[in-house]
């Protein structure tokens, strides 16, 4: 699916893509897109110079990829983690080996993986796990 996701459209995308059988609602479904929310804040976090939750961010990501596959789920991704997040986003994505190899379209904007650089302080937080 080829689509340019809006806030319009992205709940409707992400009800599209998500696999999860023992889902027992709506409200379960919903607690799965809090993990968007709750990467941001910790990746703000982060950036305001408090400590870094790598193993809570990684299990975000992990439970994100299960749920909604790895093409949607870096597609949602991208989408709802802000720009300034990105090198972020991108050294825990290469870490889990999920960072897609051609160009990312998100945001109204196309960008190829190669220009979003490392974040050197989590790759070396990650090197430690």
């Amino acid at each position: 699916m080829n689509l340019d996701l809006t806030e319009e459209n992205f709940t409707l995308f992400a009800i599209k893509h998500y696999d999860n059988p023992a889902c027992k609602g709506i409200a379960e479904f919903n607690d799965d897109l809090k993990r968007f929310r709750y990467l941001k804040r910790l990746f703000n976090k982060y950036t305001a110079g408090k400590d870094l939750k790598e193993r809570l961010i990684l299990n975000h990501l992990v439970v994100i990829y299960n749920l909604f596959g790895a093409d949607a789920a870096t597609k949602m991704l991208f989408f709802k983690v802000e720009r300034e997040f990105w090198p972020q986003l991108k050294t825990f994505l290469v870490f889990l080996n999920y960072m897609p190899i051609g160009p990312i379209s998100s945001q109204g904007i196309v960008i190829e993986g190669y220009e979003i650089p490392i974040d050197e302080t989590v790759a070396e937080a990650l090197g430690k796990i």
